[in-house]
């Protein structure tokens, strides 16, 4: 990235250039849109499509209560509700070293639901699909090759040798954000050492569209309500165990699952093909530079034991929005520093936040001397019975 002076008044045809089509970008774009900017999506290829006869795809998410205001608020909502989503009002969460346990109950916090369990694919394609009635200018295939920022303009050189000119340009391209490189921008953190597997499995009871999690000594497993009566497991391994998980049978993994999940839901009777994928803590040293920032992954990565990843994205899209939109009320450059770094400010400290404390309570369940798993096990029972902290932490989680 180079920053050179430009003399051109006129500015560009575009406010805001947005790379990366995932359910951060996507969203992004769409909201920003709605609000008026002249946007475009930049992504290197277009999202499977989702059908509702096709299984059910391997990532989902957990929409937390600020997520799904955002979608519908963008008019996307209700398709995806209606296709395939499942609503769960109750999360179970046990230690099995000490047995402790603590249930978060939407009635408890005054909402009909804590959230809905949705397929990723079927929330970027919903998203994908509305893109262009909005006015997004889509552009797919599409590759950023470089971009130079000047003083009112970043302009992209694209990889098919085009270029393109806007006002600012938001980087949703994922952990590992090329753009986020090209602009300067660090990214610590650290590796877990752990692989996430993935399935979608029968159980011998209904799943009561609850969320169970359950903290082992190897890593946290959770048990996600799905729409059809399954449950989807996400169950996280140190790297040789999780390969050795990875390479059982069906039967045997199925066996392994169930004791492994305490029998909470009875036996697993059948499982789909597993996948994989790396966990890592990832934080950038900063969402900002000149006429630039970073969204979603490209930001931050966070441990999945909290499910919480997407929907700080979509936090990351309600807030750049908002805050380009005041910025555009009171007359000011949409993609000025002091713009910027008001979102950047914002975001990476509630971020900050989050991710380290996802990441103190993977390290607080990894104890297992004794007196550390007791006064665990103490802590918890006592949070069980604090309400008004349940109803603060209950929350935070729902982006209050």
């Amino acid at each position: 990235m180079r920053t050179v002076p430009t003399t051109q008044r006129r500015g560009p045809a575009l406010d805001i250039a947005v790379v990366g089509g995932g359910m951060v970008g996507a969203a992004a774009a769409l909201a920003l849109s709605r609000a008026g900017f002249k946007t475009a999506l930049l992504e290197a290829r277009p999202p499977s499509e989702w059908h509702a006869q096709d299984e059910v795809d391997l990532r989902v998410v957990g929409l937390a209560p600020s997520s799904i205001a955002l979608l519908d608020d963008l008019g996307v909502w209700t398709s995806i509700r209606d296709a395939r989503a499942c609503p769960y009002a109750h999360m179970h969460v046990w230690d099995a070293e000490n047995g402790a346990a603590i249930d978060f109950d939407a009635a408890d916090e005054g909402r009909d639901l804590l959230g809905y369990i949705v397929e990723n694919n079927l929330v970027q394609w919903t998203l994908w699909q509305s893109l262009e009635a909005a006015g997004v200018q889509r552009l797919c295939p599409a590759t950023v090759k470089d971009f130079e920022t000047r003083s009112d303009r970043v302009v992209l050189e694209l990889a098919d040798g085009e270029s393109l000119t806007v006002r600012l340009l938001v980087a949703a391209d994922g952990a590992g954000s090329p753009l986020r490189e090209r602009a300067g921008i660090a990214a610590r953190g650290r590796d877990y050492g752990q692989r996430a597997i993935v399935a979608h499995v029968h159980t011998e009871r209904a799943h009561a569209h609850t969320a169970w999690q359950r903290f082992l000594p190897t890593g946290p497993l959770a048990l996600l309500p799905l729409a059809d009566g399954r449950s989807s497991v996400v169950w996280s391994l140190p790297e040789a165990e999780a390969r050795r998980i990875q390479a059982l049978d069906d039967a045997a993994f199925c066996n392994e699952l169930s004791i492994a999940s305490d029998f909470r839901l009875g036996r697993i009777t059948a499982a789909t093909p597993r996948a994989a994928f790396p966990l890592k803590l990832q934080l950038a040293d900063t969402y900002q530079a000149d006429r630039f920032v970073l969204l979603g992954d490209a930001a931050h990565v966070v441990h999945p034991l909290a499910g919480q990843g997407v929907n700080l994205g979509l936090r990351d899209v309600a807030e750049l929005r908002d805050t380009l939109v005041a910025a555009r009320e009171q007359e000011r450059d949409i993609a000025g520093t002091h713009v910027l770094r008001r979102y950047a400010r914002r975001r990476r400290s509630a971020d900050t936040l989050d991710a380290y404390g996802f990441d103190a309570l993977a390290r607080i369940y990894a104890w297992q001397s004794l007196p550390l798993v007791t006064a665990r096990g103490l802590g918890v029972r006592i949070l069980d019975h604090l309400v008004p902290l349940k109803r603060r932490i209950a929350a935070h989680a729902a982006g209050s």
